[in-house]
């Protein structure tokens, strides 16, 4: 019988074929860990499971990004207790500035095809874009793993997303994450792995941009085959492939000659229209950044389309890079240059803005247009403000009129 990927990659782990909805313990190839929960991950560990130390520190990454640098005391000592802990223990932690987790382990290949990656973070889904089973989990199951190496997990079954054709001019990944998000909803894919298929073409920061939006679908996993030009590079295992002989429990089939540019309006995700719906909407913010779209190829996009131009005095347009590389990248070519000359803000790589902690905070009745993933009330400050996603054209030509525009209108 077939399998899905997903399946393939459980097989793998557990020794044995498997199948939906069985339960299989497995031994997770790593297990991450950032600044904001990892201190909590400590605490159960010893305290509550009576563990003193890791049972792999090579099992263990750690990444400071979310409040990175630190905004308050509190949040300092909190940040020095995880760099502690990862002296003591001997593991890999990726400090201040070096960039968001799922873009970390993705650069230094820590991330890999076939590989099961499970992290403290619901966008932990981002490392199916080089064709690994990620998925996040709770602070007491990733303790749990660091405290014996292994963690149980039900086979999900699998819903295949088949792409035919190509982004027109001013549509790009975004917009068809978004559009998965307006035809299946946020709880259209529960507990399923979800597969994107015919996108051989895509490259890599597309695919992740894909994965990363897995989990508002409400799914446990979201893996893009580690085929084609976005898997350069990548070392496949000759165990993973895919098989025409798959079982899927649905499939959802998205024309992208058809697609227009994607808005998702307040306050939900999968609350998604034509850009045409809000088109003239005054906003306050433009964020452009975070895990889903911060990587060089979304800076360069808002580049191209602000070169030359002022952002509207009316806009404070905020800029936060994936990553150290993603930003060195930015700088080498003038991509970072543009930006500012236009007027944007440019922050330290990280979670902040997105999450609504610091650099960048919303407040009371904010409109911000985000190319983030997440929309709901207080996601980026203040319950009363108002959050639109969308790509990073659509953030550019946002941030250059005030009010949000379609940016094959420009």
């Amino acid at each position: 019988m077939g399998q899905t990927l997903t399946e393939q990659i459980l097989s793998h782990a557990a020794g044995r074929t498997v199948a939906p909805s069985e339960q299989v313990i497995v031994t997770p190839d790593v297990v991450m860990g950032h600044d904001s929960l990892s201190p909590s991950i400590i605490r159960i560990m010893r305290e509550q499971l009576g563990s003193q130390h890791v049972h792999d520190p090579e099992q263990v990454v750690l990444v400071m990004d979310h409040v990175a640098p630190a905004a308050t005391v509190g949040t300092a000592n909190s940040q020095n207790e995880v760099r502690a802990f990862a002296r003591e223990e001997g593991i890999r932690i990726f400090d201040v500035g070096r960039g968001i987790c799922h873009q970390v382990l993705v650069e230094e290949q820590i991330a890999r095809p076939g590989r099961i990656v499970l992290g403290s973070d619901s966008h932990s889904t981002s490392y199916g874009a080089v064709g690994a089973f990620g998925s996040g989990m709770g602070s007491t199951d990733i303790a749990l793993i660091w405290a014996t190496g292994r963690t149980w997990l039900k086979v999900p079954e699998t819903l295949r997303v088949q792409v035919r054709g190509r982004f027109r001019l001013g549509v790009d990944a975004k917009d068809l994450a978004l559009k998965l998000e307006r035809e299946l909803t946020i709880a259209g894919a529960t507990y399923m792995a979800v597969e994107y298929h015919g996108l051989d073409w895509l490259p890599l920061p597309g695919r992740q941009t894909l994965a990363s939006m897995a989990v508002e679908l409400g799914a446990k996993a979201g893996i893009v085959p580690p085929f084609g030009q976005g898997a350069v590079g990548l070392e496949v295992p000759d165990w993973l492939f895919v098989d025409p002989e798959a079982n899927y429990s649905q499939t959802v089939t998205i024309d992208l000659s058809e697609l227009e540019p994607q808005i998702a309006a307040p306050h939900a995700v999968d609350n998604v229209v034509n850009i045409s719906a809000h088109a003239g909407t005054p906003v306050d913010v433009v964020f452009l950044g975070t895990c889903t779209n911060g990587r060089y190829e979304d800076l360069r996009a808002a580049a191209d389309l602000l070169a030359g131009k002022r952002v509207s005095s009316d806009v404070r347009m905020l800029v936060t890079p994936v990553s150290q590389r993603e930003l060195q990248r930015a700088i080498a070519d003038g991509t970072i240059s543009t930006l500012i000359e236009a007027g944007a803000i440019l922050t330290t790589p990280g979670c902040g803005a997105c999450m609504g902690r610091h650099q960048g905070t919303l407040g009371e009745n904010d409109v911000c247009l985000s190319t983030g993933n997440r929309n709901f009330k207080g996601r980026m400050g203040a319950p009363t403000s108002q959050i639109y996603l969308a790509s990073p054209a659509v953030a550019a030509a946002t941030a250059l009129t005030g009010r949000i525009s379609d940016p094959r209108t420009l």
